[in-house]
């Protein structure tokens, strides 16, 4: 026995859930860069002794699954933390993510034991690398990709160890935005060491971790609830990236899911190998795709935990582009891969679940790096945003338009914040009209944003996708319109590849339309 009736399980459930809210909250109000205050590309979430994820805020689809196997093999490579210590990283062969996620882990210890773990991940505009703002368009290796920090201890015993923290900031373009903003995210662990405390406080710290085993066992249970209902069988999917940057051959993925009363495989056999550019992803980039989908899939309520993917087993080709092994480069498989992943994954879902799921929406993050030297200050600066667009029509109505979709749960940097940062002019920024998919429930709008460089030249880094292959529509629904990049020159407009990094000049313009939703069911004439 527990002692937790479904009452104060509960209550301990969802205040776990308002610690790692909370974290967030904490973060994004304290952090320097307009891409964590203003957009909130950052997660927070809390794990037990064991490593497994307890509980986690509504933040960014991406860190959150791919955090699930992060912190264990973080810890695996660790002494055994102590009282104080904060461990730093961000190589996406531990922590599972692209080099800009830098994330940090702190123990939590009641009464002398570690009886949890909180974990804070945060996307930083910029960690060295090639090009401003770490993601080069065209990179070939991780080490064009940026600083990689293996899991150092940032503080041991509570006490800043400042040579790492030199050693960090003395590789990146903007050191003072970035150490304010490793200090936001030591924030948000503090607060979420605090709540815990209290909560083993009020509870007793044993009946808190039994708490922590009864929350993951609960979801388990709901999960195999669910799994049950479904209609078991297999169904297979594929769709395509357009590149990977580095040529024009576009990049597969293959699935098969099969569905069985207690159990759910994603088998990705047949995808393409390991690609030369960089929409190579590690294998936890593909587990945060699946987590993703099955939430979608199964329950919105599902508490989204550990528990969650007990009963679900995910093959993944040995030489595939989604099992990458250092030294691949990555950086673009946070952004585009894991969209396309979670479109194949729809997409096999909605043979089955045609009442749950949507046509596919846009299905890239539109990521956009731009970075030079301030001619206000003469200081560095560097820019990085994902740009929204459509979502694809639902089973219950139209899809929205103007919004970030599936991996994505970010938002836009307001007008007025960027170009206060930034020596740059939002020229345009408004809905795409008609490029969603028609269908008896229209796939929402994409975007058009143009950016023009003012006083000094500039590098811009591109990494973008469905600018070839169209995000499909469902049950007689219309595909919606691909996106288009243009680069503006001396009053010139030309085409702009996908993915690709160049010089523009003081006066150039970056233009990006970003694609639609598909359309869902067919269109009543």
């Amino acid at each position: 026995m527990t002692g937790f009736d479904p009452i104060r399980l509960e209550v301990l459930r969802n205040g776990l859930e308002a610690t790692a809210q909370e974290m967030g909250v904490v973060l994004k109000l304290t952090s320097f860069s307009p891409n964590i205050k203003e957009r909130m590309d950052a997660s927070c979430a809390i794990f037990d002794a064991k490593a497994q994820l307890v509980a986690q805020a509504e933040h960014v689809p991406v860190h959150l699954g791919s955090m699930l196997r992060a912190v264990g093999p973080t810890l695996a490579l660790m002494d055994p933390l102590a009282q104080g210590d904060v461990v730093i990283l961000n190589d996406p062969y531990v922590g599972g993510a692209h080099l800009p996620d830098i994330t940090l882990v702190a123990p939590v210890f009641v009464d002398g034991r570690c009886i949890a773990y909180v974990a804070s991940r945060a996307h930083h505009s910029d960690v060295g690398g090639m090009e401003p703002g770490s993601m080069p368009g065209r990179s070939t290796e991780i080490f064009q990709e940026g600083l990689i920090i293996p899991p150092v201890r940032l503080y041991r015993q509570g006490t800043e160890q400042t040579d790492i923290m030199a050693m960090i900031l003395a590789n990146v373009r903007t050191p003072e935005e970035r150490k304010g903003d490793i200090n936001a995210q030591l924030a948000a662990l503090r607060i979420g060491i605090r709540r815990i405390d209290e909560l083993a406080e009020r509870f007793g710290s044993h009946a808190l971790e039994d708490g922590f085993a009864t929350i993951l066992d609960y979801t388990e249970r709901r999960m195999l609830k669910r799994l049950a209902e479904l209609p078991s069988g297999s169904w297979t999917s594929e769709d395509c990236l357009d590149d990977d940057g580095s040529s024009d051959d576009p990049v597969v993925i293959k699935l098969r899911v099969d569905v069985m009363p207690d159990k759910m495989v994603f088998d990705f056999a047949g995808s393409s190998s390991l690609r030369r550019g960089n929409i190579n992803a590690v294998q936890a980039m593909v587990h945060s795709s699946v987590f993703y989908s099955i939430k979608i899939l199964m329950d919105p309520t599902l508490p989204p935990n550990s528990g969650v993917m007990r009963p679900v087993e995910i093959l993944i080709p040995k030489g595939s582009f989604l099992d990458a092994q250092k030294p691949a480069a990555v950086c673009a498989a946070n952004t585009e891969t894991t969209q396309r992943l979670a479109d194949a994954i729809l997409k096999a879902f909605s043979q089955f679940a045609p009442d749950r799921i949507a046509a596919a929406s846009q299905g890239t993050m539109n990521l956009v790096g731009i970075g030079g030297r301030d001619p206000r200050n003469g200081m560095p600066y560097t820019y990085v945003e994902t740009i929204c667009g459509g979502q694809g029509g639902r089973p219950m109505g139209p899809g929205m338009s103007a919004v970030h979709t599936n991996m994505s749960n970010t938002l836009n940097t307001p007008i007025e914040a960027l170009e206060i940062s930034y020596p740059l002019r939002v020229e345009r920024y408004e809905l795409r009209e008609n490029s969603g998919g028609d269908g008896a429930n229209r796939g929402g709008d994409g975007v058009i944003r143009a950016l023009r460089i003012i006083g000094h030249e500039a590098r811009v880094s591109l990494q973008t996708d469905r600018r070839r292959f169209d995000p499909y529509g469902l049950y007689g629904g219309m595909v919606g319109s691909t996106g288009r990049n243009w680069i503006e020159k001396k009053g010139e407009l030309m085409s702009a590849p996908g993915k690709g990094s160049m010089t523009l000049d003081a006066g150039d313009a970056v233009i990006l339309e970003t694609p639609g939703g598909g359309g869902w069911g067919a269109a009543n004439r």
